[in-house]
């Protein structure tokens, strides 16, 4: 890992993160590299605004970075900036920043959606809340504000107390200029954002041609609650921790803790006792099949209204797991439980209870499982409904930055927790699962099976600290009172959540607090693909196809 402290002068050259050789990527770039920044993880090179394309492009066909990871944005006193973290689906190690300044004045770059069409969606955020604007993207509006919003939150000249005149527009049908034959004809259809099956306060904006979609837009930031500004105001050491359990509320507490941990012990240089790693590894793996529960009895429930059996039997389920988090947390679901350098404290005492339950729990599992494969994908009309609907092919699913069962469905074999090891797991003994059937059933297939290789992840870690000695057992490191990382010490870091890559960008600006603080939601980039599902198929394929995708709306507007 490299390590130094952005300038504004040219640094020194330093080798990329993994993988791809220096002078290689310096050979492609040519003098379109106008400069080299050092970020932790991912060293960066700056480019004019008006070579996004071609160097994305280059670097995607020539390279092989084939993954658009995360776009920030941020302004500085003298400059707006765009950062491109890119990373290899094939090896998600070796990273690198593109970096694309531009003048205060003129906040005007290049698209990068034509090369990652996941582009799309993090540009029009970063043109909402920064002002960026990108030069070449197919629709650049505002994503996550209301269109009638006037000014950007993030940016330096934002007036937060003008007062804001929010009018109500007219829906338009979007394609409706495009088809003029005479015996053709549209209707505009309205899911969400109150509909049950869109998950939360989503609003799917939908054409049908006869009974066809035509023409999908997710149209999202209802729940919008400025998760990335409430971190940017809390102190690193104490006050950002409690904000990650909100993010996706309802499933997966300890593994949005832990995205933001690894970001900031990395951040700050801190190592966490290996006793800890497993408590957390352990933790985790209860929360993703927390979240796999929850993914599977509301998508039974969408498919086709199993609520009585199918739902309520993974929630009994859930119910146990959030049990054993409450014991180890004090907490059922907004755990704060993780700490910067380890967690708040040991398991809960008597140990050989907590260590009963959670292996009685785990020898059920596979009789329940069993039963899950009876209720649901042996079923008649669950295989009707999910077979070759909602197909995702393995390089459209790329472009979109899928993750998680999501590209794992579509035959991509990308799990961060075997690619870019952290806690335990490069310790244990499981395997990533994927599925080539590309549809809804593939994605279903996936979480099924990967709760069984979470219980055998778990079932290690259970073993370890049953044997683990008891004047070893340190949980936490010993981390100062007040961490201040250098200025200009720039970081991306991810975990494999239950959805997908979980990501954290941070920026310090030498202060108790992050000067840029940016989320990287699986469920964002994931949500992106639907159109791509949908179109051309019937409005229950739709629906099916939204609820494999398993998104959670406090993640995707944060």
């Amino acid at each position: 890992m490299s390590t130094g402290t952005e300038s504004e002068v040219e640094p020194e050259l330093t080798q990329p993160a993994s993988g791809t050789d220096e002078a290689e990527l310096e050979a492609l770039l040519g003098d379109r590299a106008i400069a080299r920044e050092e970020h932790l993880n991912a060293p960066g090179f700056v480019i004019n605004p008006n070579d996004v394309q071609a160097v994305l492009s280059d670097l995607r066909d020539e390279a092989g970075y084939d993954h658009l990871s995360c776009v920030t944005a941020q302004q500085y006193e003298d400059r707006y900036e765009s950062i491109y973290h890119l990373k290899k689906f094939a090896d998600p190690t070796d990273e690198l920043s593109i970096v694309v300044p531009t003048t205060t004045e003129n906040p005007v770059s290049q698209s990068a959606e034509p090369v990652f069409r996941t582009a799309d969606w993090h540009e029009r955020e970063a043109y909402d809340l920064i002002g960026v604007e990108y030069e070449g993207h197919p629709d650049l509006r505002r994503i996550l504000l209301p269109e009638t919003w006037q000014g950007h939150p993030l940016s330096k000249d934002y007036d937060q107390e003008k007062p804001q005149l929010v009018t109500l527009t007219e829906h338009q049908n979007p394609i409706q200029p495009d088809h003029r034959e005479a015996d053709s004809d549209t209707m505009f259809l309205n899911i969400g954002p109150h509909h049950p099956a869109t998950h939360g306060v989503l609003h799917v904006e939908t054409v049908l041609d006869g009974e066809t979609v035509a023409d999908v837009e997710p149209d999202i930031g209802y729940l919008h609650r400025c998760e990335e500004q409430m971190c940017q105001s809390g102190t690193y050491r104490h006050q950002i921790m409690p904000y990650p359990d909100r993010w996706d509320y309802v499933s997966a507490g300890l593994l949005n803790e832990w995205a933001y941990a690894r970001a900031i012990e990395d951040l700050a240089d801190v190592e966490v006792p290996e006793y800890a790693q497993v408590i957390r590894t352990m933790g985790a793996e209860l929360c993703r099949i927390a979240s796999h529960m929850l993914a599977l009895g509301t998508f039974a429930l969408d498919v086709y209204g199993e609520f009585t059996a199918t739902f309520m039997y993974t929630f009994r389920d859930r119910e146990v797991i959030q049990d054993l988090l409450e014991d180890l947390t004090g907490q059922r679901m907004m755990f704060n439980y993780f700490r910067v350098g380890g967690v708040a404290w040991d398991l809960p005492e008597p140990r050989e209870e907590f260590f009963a339950q959670a292996r009685d729990f785990l020898d059920e599992l596979p009789a329940k499982v069993a039963e899950y494969h009876d209720l649901i994908t042996g079923n008649e009309i669950f295989q009707t409904r999910c077979i070759d609907t909602g197909v995702l092919e393995p390089d459209v699913a790329k472009s979109y930055g899928c993750t998680g069962p999501v590209v794992r469905g579509s035959g991509v074999d990308y799990d961060l927790r075997r690619d870019d090891p952290y806690g335990y797991y490069d310790q244990l003994d499981w395997d990533v699962i994927t599925r080539d059937g590309c549809d809804n059933y593939a994605r279903v297939l996936c979480r099924m099976e990967e709760v069984e290789e979470s219980a055998k992840i778990i079932e290690q870690c259970l073993d370890l600290l049953e044997e683990w000695p008891e004047d070893e057992r340190d949980v936490q490191a010993n981390v100062p009172r007040t961490l201040k990382p250098d200025a200009d010490t720039e970081i991306y870091r991810a975990v494999e959540g239950a959805k997908g890559e979980l990501g954290i960008y941070i920026r310090s600006d030498g202060t108790d607090k992050p000067g840029r603080f940016k989320i990287r939601s699986p469920c964002f980039s994931n949500l992106q693909a639907l159109a791509e599902m949908s179109e051309g198929e019937y409005i229950p394929d739709l629906i099916a196809s939204l609820g494999s995708l398993d998104i959670v709306l406090g993640e995707v507007d944060r």
